[in-house]
């Protein structure tokens, strides 16, 4: 990987792998494998994986969260959610080195269906590290920091914006508005980079970089992206902050991000 993220041929690599999972997060991957096995093992489980900052080896014990994405041979059931809720709670029950678990369930279809090529596609084969089963990516392509890909991956924002503007407005408890406003910077930050990608050339996740390389091209939305992307790390419960986000920034960067890529296409 060059320091663009880009193997040799010019395509992006895989950005984690388990020998970069810190010494203190070791645990709770292997206590993760464990209880998604015992719950989802059998008929129910094609493959499962990690992403986000600790298998890219740049977690912060006590402050970052833990994300799963398991592929199952089937459509979810309400009742994969909930014994994924369990595991969710069992996780961040027993270590006090996350702040969070995520489990993300989709069928194996969905990822390997056309409609998701450049969107759970992407996700899997580029930013998920193989955890337990077969590794989907290698039914997948290779992929390129392409307009494509910025169109496919993030070019929903305009429709996302009214949903969160709505959880903003139920939301009773400063716990609920930093938990909203954690997913609301983590997304802005990752929408602002790939409105910028194709120009640059390349791909990261992280967000202190992802901000940085979209102030190059936005320099008068530098200082509200670098915001984002601290409230991405460490969520403000402050309404002020989450306000600038959803009512200035997000529709602005909505607005060019569909001038500049077009929309995502919507899904079912």
């Amino acid at each position: 990987m060059n320091e663009r993220g880009l193997d040799r041929d010019g395509t992006i690599a895989r950005e984690g792998a388990l020998d970069r999972v810190p010494a203190v997060f070791v645990p709770v991957v292997d206590a993760a494998r464990a209880h998604i096995t015992a719950t989802f093992g059998g008929t129910r489980l094609h493959s499962a994986y990690l992403y986000g900052s600790i298998p890219r080896g740049t977690a912060t014990p006590g402050v970052s969260d833990l994300d799963l994405q398991l592929a199952l041979h089937d459509e979810p059931t309400e009742a994969d959610r909930a014994d994924a809720k369990v595991i969710e709670d069992a996780l961040d029950r027993a270590f006090p080195q996350i702040d969070g678990v995520g489990i993300l369930l989709t069928s194996t279809r969905v990822l390997l269906s056309d409609l998701e090529r450049h969107d759970g596609g992407f996700f899997i084969a580029c930013l998920c590290t193989p955890l337990l089963g077969p590794d989907l990516a290698e039914e997948l392509p290779r992929y390129r920091p392409t307009a494509l890909l910025a169109r496919e991956t993030n070019g929903d924002l305009a429709r996302v914006l009214p949903r969160w503007r709505a959880r903003a407005t139920e939301a009773a408890t400063d716990a609920d508005r930093r938990i909203l406003s954690r997913s609301v910077g983590r997304r802005i930050v990752r929408t602002g980079f790939t409105l910028i990608m194709p120009r640059w050339g390349g791909w990261t996740s992280d967000l202190d970089r992802s901000a940085e390389l979209f102030g190059r091209y936005y320099p008068e939305r530098f200082e509200q992206m670098r915001t984002a992307a601290a409230v991405g790390r460490a969520p403000s419960s402050d309404p002020v902050v989450l306000g600038t986000l959803l009512n200035d920034l997000g529709p602005w960067l909505a607005a060019e991000y569909t001038a500049v890529h077009g929309e995502k296409a919507p899904r079912p």
